[in-house]
């Protein structure tokens, strides 16, 4: 097995190690969001029932809720933002998986001597090349959504 097969194989088993530990952090990050949706969500409502049935208090006790009210919301457009970027980044990961899969079965193709390629050999490593740069087209087009939701967000 030569060194350099290894080494290939190496890379690709520490790049796929390198996406497993990414996916989990953004799942455990998903998770938090969802937590704190929902803790934003019950602070917000006791908020609403303050200001619907507290009529009677002062003004600035009022102001004061609603100064808070708006924050959770802010606080919440904040995590569904952060919630967006998570799941483009999810899709990033399987795009980036199913990449590296194609490219490893397009390097065994590619690596078989041309007289000892079957026509149906030929045939399926252009499927995998047309595979691979669609494959590439949609990650391109994830890092344009990111890049667009960037600048609009400045």
């Amino acid at each position: 097995y030569p060194t350099w097969k290894r080494t290939l194989a190496r890379r690709a088993r520490e790049s796929q190690m390198k996406r497993f530990c990414r996916a989990q952090a953004i799942q455990r990050r998903l998770e938090e969001i969802e937590v704190t949706f929902r803790e934003l969500e019950q602070q917000g409502i006791k908020l609403e029932k303050l200001l619907r049935d507290e009529n009677e208090s002062p003004a600035d006790q009022q102001t004061q809720w609603t100064n808070q009210l708006l924050y959770l919301v802010q606080k919440k457009n904040n995590l569904m933002t952060e919630e967006s970027d998570l799941m483009i980044a999810v899709q990033e990961l399987k795009l980036e998986e199913q990449q590296c899969q194609l490219d490893e079965k397009l390097r065994s193709y590619m690596n078989k001597e041309d007289t000892l390629k079957t026509p149906e050999d030929e045939k399926a490593e252009q499927e995998i090349l047309k595979q691979l740069v669609e494959v590439v087209n949609k990650r391109n087009i994830l890092i344009q959504l990111q890049e667009e939701k960037r600048l609009s967000e400045l």
